[in-house]
């Protein structure tokens, strides 16, 4: 998504693990001299990448990626793009890969390769706290008028499944969620964390239905044929993974949302 998309928080984690690599320790730090890691992210997207209150890149996309620098000791050179600007960026040589909450489908997949999975998620939807929508089959009435933030899964899942809604792809999320909380739309279409987060903050005037309607998969995103680098990115998500540092990030970040899933009966996000 970023999907979809489209939630301050330890600096080094794990890196015993990532030294203990076949890495040296300059390697695993990232500090052997090699050529810089460009990685392209929306910065808007907390908590998984955004700018803290230090003007910072922080969250969880942005650890991560400082950790695979270590892990091929290279340094990282992060660059922001909006959102629907970061496969263009990636094909034109800009950046070497995307990490930004950036869902896996078959219509990105025609023009960038990804990376094994490392988060599951699924669209959900924001609608007014007085709303008679109780799941997608109310959003396929005529006439319908739903929002998603511009370039996400959620856009492209209204503009295929929902012929007669009224379809307004926005820029920023925030503005999606003012659109419902304002009564100018019906329902916003995003990941399943991010319309809970809308909806706490605008708690009187929305709803949230967290149920996801699609599932998906982030992954990072690679130019097409670049085999190598694929695979030392796969072989980095295999050991951090299980070396705990995607969970390590989930309780940094996104303790909250953990056990919210967790009451749902819902497996968390990132796995």
């Amino acid at each position: 998504m970023k999907t979809m998309k489209r939630f301050s928080f330890l600096m080094l984690l794990g890196s015993a693990a990532l030294v203990g690599c076949g890495k040296s320790p300059e390697a695993a730090s990232g500090a052997g001299g090699g050529k810089p890691l460009v990685v392209g992210m929306d910065m808007t997207y907390p908590p998984f990448e955004f700018k803290n209150a230090q003007g910072e890149p922080d969250g969880v996309d942005v650890r991560m990626a400082e950790e695979l620098g270590r892990f091929l000791g290279r340094p990282v050179q992060l660059e922001s793009y909006s959102f629907d600007g970061l496969i263009p960026a990636l094909k034109a040589g800009k950046i070497d890969l995307i990490i930004s909450g950036m869902t896996a489908n078959a219509v990105r997949a025609e023009s960038i390769d990804f990376s094994e999975p490392y988060a599951f998620t699924g669209l959900a939807m924001l609608v007014a706290k007085d709303s008679p929508i109780q799941g997608i089959e109310d959003l396929k009435k005529p006439g319908m008028r739903v929002t998603s933030k511009l370039g996400t899964t959620g856009e492209t899942w209204a503009r295929a499944n929902l012929p007669g809604a009224v379809v307004n792809a926005l820029d920023g999320e925030a503005t999606c969620a003012l659109e419902v909380a304002q009564g100018r739309a019906e329902a916003f279409l995003y990941d399943q964390l991010s319309i809970y987060k809308y909806c706490q903050a605008n708690a009187a005037t929305t709803r949230a239905i967290l149920d996801p309607f699609v599932e998906e998969a982030w992954a990072i995103g690679l130019r097409k044929g670049n085999d190598a680098l694929r695979g030392e990115v796969n072989a980095f998500l295999k050991e951090f993974r299980a070396g705990g540092g995607l969970a390590r990030l989930g309780d940094r970040y996104l303790a909250e949302e953990k056990k919210l899933l967790q009451e749902m009966g819902q497996p968390f996000i990132l796995r």
